[in-house]
């Protein structure tokens, strides 16, 4: 793709005894510096609400608001079905990994933001323990595309906003 954005592979499922670790995943190139799209990212009050696709919706930060310790909550509809998550912010590395846990739930996202010339690298991850059954055959096979595009428009809009938020933007 021309326009710096990169196909991430999208695992159907890794088998973990009787449970399947579903991940989807998307990756971009942003014109802005490593440190201002990690900014953009990390701060939740005022930066971060303004790189979210209109899948998102309700998010109101409750506790916090830039990187550790930061608690969001927000609804995702994608492929029809609307799901509510409250998400605790940690930040295995300060200023290059941002991670999101869902606290009711094995949902984890993570943020990966790397030098990349004058730009950056990020990456978008977001892995879950699928359900079984025929309907956790379905979200195996489904769910996964349908994330990587909600993070492909979000990794289109950071790019936007973070070119906007860097020195001489």
């Amino acid at each position: 793709m021309g326009d710096g954005a990169e196909r991430s592979a999208v695992g159907r499922g890794r088998e973990r005894g009787a449970m399947t670790l579903v991940t989807a995943a998307a990756s971009r190139t942003v014109a802005a510096p490593a440190d201002v799209v990690y900014r953009c990212l990390s701060d939740y009050r005022e930066h971060h609400p303004h790189i979210l696709p209109p899948a998102f919706s309700d998010f109101e930060v409750e506790q916090g608001g830039v990187g550790e310790g930061t608690i969001v909550r927000f609804s995702v509809t994608a492929g029809g079905r609307s799901r509510s998550y409250r998400m605790r912010v940690t930040e295995p590395e300060p200023g290059r990994v941002l991670e999101e846990a869902d606290t009711q739930s094995s949902l984890v996202t993570t943020f990966t933001v790397t030098p990349a010339g004058e730009g950056a690298q990020v990456r978008i991850e977001t892995t879950w323990t699928g359900a079984g059954g025929v309907g956790g055959f379905f979200e195996k096979r489904f769910a996964p595309g349908a994330m990587r595009r909600i993070f492909e428009e979000e990794l289109v809009r950071l790019d936007a906003y973070a070119r906007s938020q860097a020195p001489g933007g």
